[in-house]
């Protein structure tokens, strides 16, 4: 038992614990890597997504993210409706709006296994 002691005095562990801000330093920069790392680029995505679906207007042919291609044809709060062939006209939800025809997606669909 006091070999084990020994061994932590060894490795640096000081009986008095040290100061109590130099403990937080690791947890600091760790909380720092997390949010430019995984945080930050998720939101400029999500505002690239928002700016994408606000700008939405009549007229505009998209794809959905389920693969559907279609022209805008009225444009509601939550949902647009999206003229698919001469006559026909389905609502889908704004959310699934991936991006324009002819253009990369802005809008990933989600991987389902």
């Amino acid at each position: 038992m006091t070999s084990f002691a020994g061994s932590l005095y060894a490795m640096g562990a000081t009986p008095d614990g040290g100061s109590p801000w130099l403990q937080f330093v690791p947890f600091v920069l760790v909380l720092a890597i997390f949010y430019f790392i995984i945080l930050l680029p998720m939101r400029k995505k999500q505002q690239k997504v928002q700016t994408f679906l606000e700008s939405l207007k009549v007229g505009d042919r998209v794809i959905t993210t389920g693969g559907i291609y279609g022209q805008v044809t009225k444009l509601g709060r939550e949902t647009v409706q999206l003229q698919i062939a001469d006559k026909l006209r389905i609502e889908v939800a704004k959310a699934s709006i991936g991006g324009y025809q002819g253009q990369p997606p802005v809008v990933e669909p989600s991987e389902q296994s």
